[in-house]
């Protein structure tokens, strides 16, 4: 009998504990760093910090560990890649040199601008003033962010100079080194998946992306508040423009540098009116409000797939990834208020995902303020999938309740 393979997993979001899930359904003993106890039902949580890649190292090599799969932006920063291949360990990350790129985004802009791959007008400013003095000429909306390419960074979309002005000093008194502004793009926005050894890559799936918090895409600028995939807005042809112009000219790029980046490559992209494609950011994983609906998809063994891109053999193993016919949507539940007790949960026929909710004295789950939830559901079709994922958000009740109810609402027989 061949024994269960041991996996760590590096990171504390909700796209690991989607990863933790589907790892899990592919008969593997799940590690996961640092974790808490919402996922011990089904992984061992390891009281080690993201950022303490000696430690999981040693971990790692105390315990056998068969595949480590890094997710953390900070453990990947720290550079865990290149410590645990440099002593003998397989691991499924790139290296913080290669990742680079889809951690920062004045590094993607400018790797973007060089390649002379189509993206936003954009500046980066390290100084207050020199910004606010740009903004002065600048077309309106403006994106303004933080440098931190993460789920958690700051990023508004000013209408007016006013406006523009008060959040890049406001950014600024917080003692941000580094601010990118960016023209907005009006069109369809997406994220194109692939999967990499550093050397050649196949694509995953692309997803539909909703990052505004109201319906109709008003409201504050967030990191994600709902996903569908597969995206019958983007057609077959643009998603291998993508693959060939921006993916492996990026992949290109990064190995003749000497810094082959090996991983999941995510693509943030806008499908303009007039078809044209602009590309927006790189992530560096799945991101947490896609997360699920891209792994319920995949018909591939994550632990078989992830290995042979840590071993080199991807090219010889794979010709594509299966991903099945079906299809995903998902949306975030957020609360405007604190410690409220979230009613209907094990109503729920959805996958649900949390933000770190945790449970009262009476073990009734509370709500934490900003984002709570990822709810996401799996069916034949798009329009199935939608219907039976917004019954089980009316099934879910909590003061304070917030959630876009526009998420592939124009869908009908996709």
């Amino acid at each position: 009998m061949n024994k269960k393979k041991k996996v760590l997993i590096v990171g504390n979001t909700v796209s690991d504990y989607a990863l933790a899930k589907k790892l899990k359904t592919f008969d593997c003993d799940i590690f996961i760093a640092p974790g808490n106890s919402l996922i011990e039902d089904f992984a061992e949580c390891v009281d080690i910090r993201e950022d303490s890649v000696q430690q999981l190292l040693e971990f790692a090599l105390e315990n056998a560990v068969d595949l480590t799969v890094a997710t953390s932006e900070i453990a990947i920063k720290n550079d865990i890649a290149t410590l645990f291949q440099n002593n003998g360990q397989l691991i499924f990350a790139p290296s913080a040199q290669s990742a680079a790129i889809a951690l920062s985004r004045s590094a993607a802009k400018r790797f973007l601008y060089k390649l002379k791959i189509p993206t936003p007008r954009f500046a980066i400013f390290d100084k207050s003033q020199l910004a606010v003095d740009y903004l002065k000429n600048a077309d309106m909306p403006q994106v303004i962010r933080t440098d931190e390419n993460s789920n958690s960074a700051d990023r508004l979309v000013c209408t007016t100079f006013s406006s523009a002005k008060t959040f890049v000093e406001d950014l600024f008194s917080k003692d941000e080194k580094k601010v990118v502004l960016e023209d907005y793009v009006y069109g369809h926005e997406f994220t194109f998946y692939a999967v990499t050894d550093g050397y050649s890559a196949l694509p995953l799936t692309t997803v539909a992306n909703y990052k505004f918090m109201e319906d109709g895409n008003g409201g504050i600028l967030t990191s994600g508040t709902g996903a569908y995939t597969p995206d019958y807005k983007v057609s077959k042809d643009i998603e291998n423009f993508v693959m060939c112009n921006v993916v492996q000219k990026a992949l290109q790029a990064l190995e003749n540098k000497g810094t082959p980046y090996l991983g999941i490559l995510g693509v943030e992209c806008v499908l303009q009116s007039d078809g044209q494609v602009m590309t927006l950011a790189f992530k560096p994983f799945l991101s947490d409000h896609d997360a699920n609906a891209v792994l319920n998809l995949i018909d591939e063994n994550l632990f078989t797939l992830f290995e042979a891109c840590a071993i080199g053999s991807f090219a010889d193993d794979y010709e594509n990834i299966d991903v099945s016919n079906n299809s995903s949507v998902s949306c975030v539940i957020s609360s405007r208020l604190e410690g409220k007790v979230i009613k209907g949960l094990e109503l729920v026929e959805s996958d649900i995902l949390n933000f770190g909710i945790k449970k009262n004295k009476y073990m009734e789950y509370e709500t934490i303020k900003g984002k709570n939830l990822v709810l996401t559901r799996t069916a034949k079709t798009l329009s199935r999938a939608r219907k039976h994922l917004y019954e089980d958000i009316e099934v879910i009740e909590f003061d304070g309740k917030k959630y876009r109810s526009d998420i592939c609402e124009q869908v009908e027989n996709f």
